[in-house]
């Protein structure tokens, strides 16, 4: 049995949790998501929990049932809290910022680059050098942050690029030396 599983999701005021054949829908404050649910898995609401449950007991389910206990889990706390990732611009001269529905990155091209806010997403430029994603969807606020990095991934000698705000980046030693053998 897995052990994440087993454990019951807590469904906090103002929450409802919907299981219709294959899709589960979850409603809150911020908004409301669905995910479809693939094998034999059940998902039961008892009073203020949630339990999800194997039909079978196969080797197979035993993945898909931590699997879509955990993704359960993600959509409650995306409907009350949300999720948020923050991304900071490291370099001389590069700059963010917030036009309309699109953030205008000047990251060392020779052209400004723009990332178009996908749907359920939201951009901030809280400063000139910091970008924050959120939304209610984990998996979307996760991707979108991953794409804009990848826009200028951070290199390790001088640390130029756009990196997670709590991102470690180690940092290499140039090359030393002298100009020729002796």
């Amino acid at each position: 049995m897995s052990r994440i599983g087993k454990l019951p999701v807590a469904l906090p005021a103002g929450v409802t949790v919907s299981f219709d054949g294959d899709v589960v829908t979850v409603k809150g404050a911020k908004g409301t998501l669905t995910q479809k649910i693939a094998g034999d898995i059940d998902i039961k609401v008892e009073g203020n929990e949630a339990h999800v449950l194997k039909k079978h007991d196969t080797k197979e389910l035993e993945p898909m049932h931590g699997l879509y206990r955990a993704l359960l889990h993600n959509m409650v706390v995306g409907v009350t809290q949300g999720y948020s990732k923050s991304l900071k611009v490291n370099g001389v001269g590069w700059k963010v910022a917030k036009q309309g529905n699109k953030v205008v990155l000047n990251v060392g091209y020779s052209h400004p680059v723009e990332f178009v806010e996908p749907a359920g997403v939201k951009l901030e430029c809280p400063s000139a050098n910091e970008i924050t994603v959120s939304g209610i969807d984990k998996t979307l606020v996760g991707q979108t942050a991953a794409d804009i990095r990848n826009i200028r991934v951070p290199e390790p000698y001088h640390g130029y690029g756009i990196a997670y705000s709590d991102e470690v980046i180690e940092r290499k030693e140039g090359k030393t030396g002298g100009k020729g053998k002796k």
